[in-house]
């Protein structure tokens, strides 16, 4: 809203300065600042609140027994999250654009579904909170209706199915037909991804700001049209806005680490894994990098796969063996570096760092064409 009102006090009298708010550089980085500041403001409040109405973590009996004594951590801290990145995008960002209109759905709507579910569970002691086929049920409803906006939008006309091949120079790849059904799958898993990778403290915050900063680089070239051009990848229209998003997301995952950070003072919940894991599979889809999401995501990715493989690895063996036997000594993949001795911070930095190379990497695909 900001922005608008900057761009038509410029339009009239023209004020020395004002001329800044109409380079996505310079919002992008008030946006990012805007979000840290809003997060130490309300992070606080937020926890002052959750402790008042007791609103902790359960104890986990299917995790570490060295985590039980996290148990009554103040959890919903999503919240912080939430309002520190929707409050700066509002703010600086143009809420006209089709791009961002989409994170700002995806972002509040997985956001009431994870909070629901929290909601359930902690206030309401459900032990298992919002049941899977109905948390499932609100993520494929996301997913859809971003697909069909996707693909019968008018702005998308020309691009809607096609997206990016890594490391082949002039080629894409169009899912014709089954496009939305692979937006619905990437929104779920993406958004359970996270949501897996979050048994740590501060584990999914930053590997998701990290994961988060890359994506704002690409929209950004994405956006321009020199730039996809030399990059010789698809030019889109208007993406570059995304990076106003990217950068509130970014600041508001570092102003939450502060409070998420080894000893947790407080943990995000469904109400943040959930609408951080649907924004990183949405942004992925929207900057036409869905094949770069195993690469970019690669800790989500690995995290999801230690659990399928040590769950059907199980019953394989419980079938065939009568006794179950494990790949891992604990899924998902991080429980199984704690139960070999390594201190949780260690784990987490470790993570942070493979999260940093494969964005990297990442990065480079676009020149190693």
């Amino acid at each position: 809203m900001l922005y608008y009102l900057a761009e038509y006090i410029n339009s009239l009298w023209h004020p020395p300065g004002f001329d800044v708010f109409r380079y996505l550089t310079f919002r992008s980085a008030i946006s990012a600042i805007t979000a840290l500041i809003f997060s130490f403001f309300i992070g606080p409040i937020i926890i002052k609140i959750l402790k008042k109405k007791q609103i902790g973590e359960a104890k986990k009996e299917d995790g570490p027994q060295f985590h039980w004594s996290k148990a009554g951590t103040p959890t919903m801290g999503g919240l912080i999250i939430l309002f520190s990145v929707l409050i700066p995008v509002i703010l600086w960002g143009d809420i006209k654009n089709i791009y961002i209109i989409l994170m700002l759905f995806v972002t509040i709507s997985l956001g009431l579904v994870g909070f629901l579910d929290d909601y359930l569970k902690v206030v309401k002691k459900y032990k298992k909170g919002l049941l899977a086929k109905y948390k499932l049920l609100g993520q494929v409803t996301v997913g859809l209706i971003v697909g069909f906006v996707i693909y019968f939008h008018p702005h998308f006309e020309g691009i809607n199915t096609i997206t990016t091949i890594p490391f082949l120079k002039n080629y894409e790849f169009d899912f014709s037909l089954f496009y939305i059904p692979i937006i619905v799958l990437i929104i779920t898993y993406t958004s359970n991804a996270v949501n897996l990778t979050d048994g740590l403290d501060g584990l999914a915050t930053g590997t998701v700001g990290i994961v988060v900063f890359a994506i704002g680089i690409i929209a950004y070239v994405s956006g321009n049209i020199e730039t996809a051009k030399y990059l010789n990848i698809i030019y889109l229209r208007g993406n570059g806005e995304l990076i106003v998003y990217c950068a509130a997301l970014t600041g508001a995952a570092l102003g939450f680490l502060w409070y998420n950070s080894h000893p947790a003072q407080v943990f995000m919940g469904d109400t943040g894994s959930l609408a951080l894991g649907g924004a990183v599979g949405t942004l992925c889809i929207l900057v036409k990098k869905e094949f770069l999401l195993p690469l970019l995501g690669g800790i989500f990715f690995a995290e999801t796969v230690s659990v399928i493989l040590q769950r059907y690895y199980f019953k394989y063996t419980k079938k065939k063996y009568g006794e179950g036997r494990r790949i891992f000594k604990m899924a998902p993949l991080h429980h199984h570096f704690e139960m070999k001795g390594i201190p949780e911070d260690k784990i987490v930095v470790r993570f942070y760092i493979i999260a940093i190379l494969l964005a990297i990497m990442a990065l480079a695909t676009f020149k190693i064409r």
